[in-house]
């Protein structure tokens, strides 16, 4: 494979609303979201990931979730009263939204429908993302937990998408467990599979490597990058916007006004809200776990105790349960 030793081809989308809402229940002010977008639009940010398209009927809700959850097309435009250069995104996952809560593209705030999905319900995903791509939308399909999928699994869902409309396919390191090498190998894996995609890479900080990962992938030529500010994001959060502003090679990349949204609102919520490198979140990251384990261990009043969670989470009659 050609490797990009500039990363100009690359597009980031910041995911502070939405994986950052899964720290603080989406409970952002209008003036953060407004903020955000200013500041991520002065910076050259391409995508702001806005919030989840899903529906409230589909999901369990206790109707304390902020807005970004369940985002209304006409709040939306209230609140963003005049698009700029920074395109708006969202994200869906698979059985949890109502294909008909989704506008077609000239009447909606948003330009970017990504459907989120396990590699099983790959062809689900495929219909969803089809439908929105007619109405006009760029669309992705994000295959989560891909450490954990079967090679020949992977090996059909990468089939079946390369012979849709869908325009970009995601790697995703949903327990923040790859390493560099893992990354180059999916990369090459899906660069191969999907001849006319173009990719896209999510990544989480358990082992401290999502930016390492994040600029493995760029540097293979993947273009869609996921980040998001001072890394907000569920458990051990994301790779940091300012970090890839301040890293690619884009002219029109601009550091300076994140650092001024980190300033004025960040600062204040990391005291409020935990997220990033935390002892629990590397546990789970090297074993290959999904988080929620770790992140109920830090809001117990054992949260501090990280050999009994290591024990706990190794030792295999406990962990089943028995």
């Amino acid at each position: 494979m050609t490797v990009h030793n500039k990363t100009n081809h690359c597009k980031i989308v910041d995911c502070t609303v939405r994986d950052g809402g899964l720290v603080n229940n989406w409970d952002f002010s209008v003036e953060f979201v407004q903020d955000l977008y200013e500041s991520l639009n002065a910076s050259g940010v391409e995508y702001m990931e806005i919030g989840y398209k899903n529906s409230p009927k589909l999901l369990k809700s206790e109707g304390k979730e902020g807005p970004w959850r369940f985002l209304d097309d006409d709040f939306l435009r209230k609140v963003i009263g005049q698009k700029k250069n920074t395109k708006l995104s969202a994200l869906v996952d698979v059985g949890r939204v109502d294909e008909n809560d989704v506008l077609p593209r000239e009447e909606s705030m948003l330009d970017l429908i990504r459907v989120a999905c396990y590699a099983r319900d790959t062809a689900k995903a495929i219909e969803l993302g089809s439908l929105f791509h007619k109405r006009g939308y760029e669309t992705t399909i994000n295959i989560m937990a891909l450490s954990g999928v079967m090679d020949n699994e992977l090996n059909e869902s990468l089939a079946m998408i390369n012979d849709s409309p869908i325009d970009i396919v995601y790697i995703v390191d949903s327990y923040g467990s790859l390493d560099p090498d893992d990354i180059r190998y999916l990369v090459e894996k899906f660069s191969r599979s999907l001849k006319n995609k173009r990719l896209g890479v999510h990544t989480h900080n358990n082992l401290q490597l999502a930016f390492a990962n994040t600029l493995t992938a760029a540097q293979l030529g993947v273009e869609l990058l996921d980040a998001s500010v001072f890394g907000m994001g569920r458990a051990a959060g994301n790779t940091p916007t300012e970090l890839l502003l301040a890293k690619l090679t884009r002219p029109e990349y601009s550091l300076r006004p994140v650092l001024g949204m980190i300033e004025k609102h960040m600062i204040k919520l990391r005291e409020k809200e935990e997220w990033g490198y935390l002892i629990p979140d590397m546990i789970t990251g090297t074993l290959d776990e999904h988080p929620r384990s770790a992140m109920g261990w830090r809001a117990s009043d054992k949260r501090d105790l990280f050999t009994d969670f290591y024990d706990k989470m190794t030792t295999p009659e406990i962990y089943q349960g028995k």
